[in-house]
């Protein structure tokens, strides 16, 4: 029997292209799902902060990004995106490789559908992605916040070091993995679920990356925006006037401190920007990532010989 290019499944990349393929393709589709969708990103964050400054209050996502805007320069919604840009290649280039390998072993390639699997090898990619990522998305967030007086993403990190020390960096990583790993479950498992439902061949087909993608990014969001939340106290908690907020020291005090100050009505500040953001970055995120391994594989076939 020929195998011929048609005949070959992208899916399960050659051993030969496998690790190039996950860590390209991951970090072109991490720089892509955060630069794209970053001032809905400053929006939720500025939504999300506890007893904002009277010109920090905003009614929604359309009129924060209008009077963002018009007071403070539409500059002003990417302030920080660089910090994200250095910290999203390589950290979703080692998620994307790590789901990788992690998928195979558990057995989520075969025939069928293995939602635990896939939920698994998502849970795995999301300890390491983070354990890279969080540092600069503390500094990420320092920088969205109104009135941040940063200038650039060295000039945060050095001055967050040198006043709260480097455990500033790492505080808020116990409740970001709280929340990334049923983030990335929730996602990964219906990501999976769907694109083997709208393309059961398993073809190269971009609309089903979007389509599936999207869907389970905003599932996923509006599953975790509770957890989103308290990450958002902690990791801006040295910008906080408020005692309290800045003594915050993990998850349940987060928490509580946001029950009595807004209810449970404050765990779902940021949902709208939240969903909005994640459903489009995650469809890109999803849909270059597999473009990539497309590509990768098309190369590395053209590279194997002709099998009878």
């Amino acid at each position: 029997m020929t195998q011929t290019e048609d005949d070959y499944d992208y899916e399960a990349l050659p051993e030969n292209a496998s690790l190039t393929a996950c860590l390209i393709a991951g970090a072109i589709a991490g720089v892509a799902e955060h630069a794209v969708m970053y001032p809905v990103d400053s929006i939720k964050t500025r939504m999300q902060i506890l007893a904002p400054t009277p010109q920090a209050m905003y009614s929604g996502v359309f009129n924060a990004a209008s009077r963002i805007s018009t007071t403070e320069g539409a500059r002003t919604l990417w302030r920080g995106v660089n910090s994200v840009i250095m910290g999203a290649g390589p950290a979703h280039a080692l998620y994307f490789a790590t789901y990788e390998y992690a998928k195979e072993s558990f057995g989520g390639n075969g025939a069928g559908h293995h939602p635990v699997a896939a939920a698994a090898a998502g849970a795995c990619a999301t300890t390491a992605h983070d354990a890279l990522m969080n540092p600069f998305d503390v500094i990420k967030q320092r920088m969205q916040v109104h009135g941040s007086v940063y200038r650039s993403v060295m000039e945060c990190a050095s001055k967050v070091y040198r006043t709260e020390g480097f455990r500033a960096f790492y505080i808020s990583y116990p409740t970001t993995l709280t929340m990334t790993i049923p983030f990335k479950s929730i996602e990964i498992a219906t990501y999976e679920y769907l694109r083997k439902v709208l393309n059961p061949a398993g073809n190269y087909d971009p609309m089903t990356h979007i389509m599936a993608g999207g869907v389970a990014g905003a599932a996923a969001a509006a599953a975790t925006t509770p957890l989103d939340v308290a990450k958002t106290l902690l990791q801006t908690r040295g910008e906080s006037k408020d005692v309290r907020i800045r003594n915050c020291s993990g998850l349940v005090e987060a928490w509580k401190i946001i029950y009595q100050r807004q209810g449970v009505a404050g765990f779902a500040k940021g949902l709208q920007p939240r969903v909005l953001s994640h459903m489009p970055s995650t469809a890109i995120c999803w849909s270059v990532y597999e473009y990539g391994k497309w590509f990768f594989t098309r190369d590395a076939l053209d590279k194997q010989p002709i099998l009878a």
